[in-house]
């Protein structure tokens, strides 16, 4: 089997004396691992770096290899050298996408999302808050996605501020006041491009999506949150 397509990479690793192997995120067939013959020379060093822009050529013998891959860079990471923030912001992001999206299963939303933000990470003001929001996308992507569009006990479309763990949909405040220890906070930009940011709606955004990535993606396979979204975590608090 073979494919040409875009794709963004998540990460690599070495592989032997002079390759290294990929794993990439493609518009139109989603997360696929692949050996790239030269991989750790210098030459191809930039287009490894997760969150780089290449145009992917996969060939295999059949659906059941590993199969190999030519890149050819088509833009390189953004520059964070001098952001630590956002360097961890991409790398969580890179590997959250790797470790949330099953293999092999197109999913060109998550694609151009994760384009978006990487168009983003040079922005501080802007990048936290959209990546949240693609967190609640992955969450999405495989079938559990958060329903903020009504009040889970009213029916009612205003003054939504808590979500349910139970059942991960929203809820008003009246509704859910008397419940609000048992509750999780809903920061309003999660609602709107126009909710604005509030102090600790990043830190509550990143608990509501961590919360739902643990018990629906995570914790099923006996793992916890990767590391890196922990430390991402943790700085923006």
């Amino acid at each position: 089997m073979e494919f040409d397509d875009e794709a963004i990479v998540l990460g690599a690793r070495l592989h032997g004396e002079t390759g290294a192997v990929a794993h990439l995120l493609s518009e139109s067939h989603g997360v696929w691992a692949a050996h790239v013959a030269g991989g750790a020379s210098r030459r191809l060093k930039a287009a490894l770096q997760p969150g780089a822009r290449v145009q992917m050529q996969y060939q295999a013998r059949n659906a059941d290899h590993l199969g190999s891959a030519r890149l050819e860079a088509t833009a390189a990471t953004p520059d964070l050298l001098d952001d630590p923030l956002a360097l961890i912001g991409l790398q969580a992001a890179c590997v959250m996408t790797r470790q949330v999206l099953p293999e092999r299963e197109a999913h060109p939303g998550v694609y151009h999302a994760l384009s978006a933000l990487l168009g983003l990470m040079e922005m501080p003001e802007v990048w936290p808050a959209i990546y949240v929001r693609y967190e609640a996308g992955l969450l999405e992507a495989v079938g559990f996605g958060l329903d903020l569009s009504a009040c889970a006990v009213t029916g009612g479309h205003d003054d939504l501020i808590f979500v349910s763990p139970k059942s991960g949909r929203a809820v008003s405040r009246a509704a859910g006041a008397p419940y609000r220890d048992k509750l999780l906070p809903l920061p309003g930009f999660m609602l709107s491009s126009q909710g604005g940011l509030g102090e600790g709606d990043i830190v509550n955004g990143l608990k509501l999506t961590g919360f739902f990535l643990e018990r629906h993606v995570f914790h099923p396979h006996n793992q916890p949150l990767p590391e890196i979204r922990l430390r991402l975590a943790d700085a923006l608090s």
